[in-house]
Formats: structure tokens, sequence, C-alpha cells
């Protein structure tokens, strides 16, 4: 058998196996993985669309970035997620620049937030739309509530 899958039969086996390999605890190589990211691809502008978006009572905002062949975890923190000027929602196609890391409680990639805009549709232009729609839903633009201007205001 390869030494990859010999299991040890004492504790003291144990310490003398590991003099001649080098193992690593998870949270060792979680956070080896981590800096090799963060060397090798550091931030980097991803496209896609959201789904899953979660809004917690902390502030920030979790979602999932997909296209048609894959899926990647994001998180938005509370900071980041203030500076957005528009409403996220899923089915929304938008370009975010992040940082590629390891969320290392669970072992999986991620993209940690740090710009995000809509993709197709400026950021300006998708705000004034959802604020349009939101002052219509609340009847404001209906005929019953316009008034004739005075002739000298």
């Amino acid at each position: 058998m390869s030494d990859s899958v010999d299991a040890p039969e004492s504790p003291q086996a144990s310490r003398v196996q590991s003099a001649s390999r080098r193992v690593f605890t998870v949270s060792e190589l979680s956070g080896g993985l981590n800096a090799l990211l963060e060397d090798r691809v550091g931030r980097v502008w991803v496209a896609g669309e959201i789904s899953g978006l979660s809004r917690p009572r902390s502030g920030h905002l979790y979602f999932t970035l997909k296209d048609d062949r894959a899926q990647l975890d994001a998180a938005l923190f509370r900071s980041a997620a203030a500076r957005v000027p528009f409403s996220l929602e899923d089915g929304l196609e938008v370009l975010v620049y992040a940082d590629v890391q390891i969320y290392s409680d669970r072992g999986r990639l991620q993209l940690v937030v740090k710009k995000i805009e809509p993709q197709g549709r400026g950021a300006l232009q998708l705000a004034f739309e959802q604020l349009k729609a939101r002052l219509a839903q609340e009847g404001l633009f209906e005929a019953s509530r316009k008034r004739v201007l005075p002739r000298f205001p």
C-alpha cells in the first residue's frame, strides 16, 4: 500500500510517520490555500447573475454568483453594501470586483465583493428605475394625486 492510505496503529506510530511526511491541519491547509489565492489571483472582475440573495440582520449580503456552467458563493459586507446605489435582487446580471478567498469555516471558495455594478445598464439608471417603480407602487403617480400648478408659484 502507498503511504497515503496507511493508517497509523498507535499515537506513537503516528508521530513516527508524521516525521517522514508533511502533515497539515485543516486550518493550516485552508490558510495556505488562502495565501496562495491572494498571491496568485488577488482581486478580479467577475460577471454573473445573482441567485439566492440573503439579507441577514448584520447588514451583510450573501448570494451565489452564477452563469450557465458554474457558480461561486459571494459575500458583500455591510460597509461595501452601503455604497451600492441600487438594490440587488435575484436574477440581476452584475459585474463584481472581488477578492477570491477560501471561507475557512466551510472550506469553500468565495468571492468577497468590494464593488458591484449592474451589467448592461448603468448603476444610476437602474437606481432611478427602481425608485420610480417603488413610488409607482405607493400610488404617487396616479392622476388623482396630481394638482394644478398655481399661476404664480
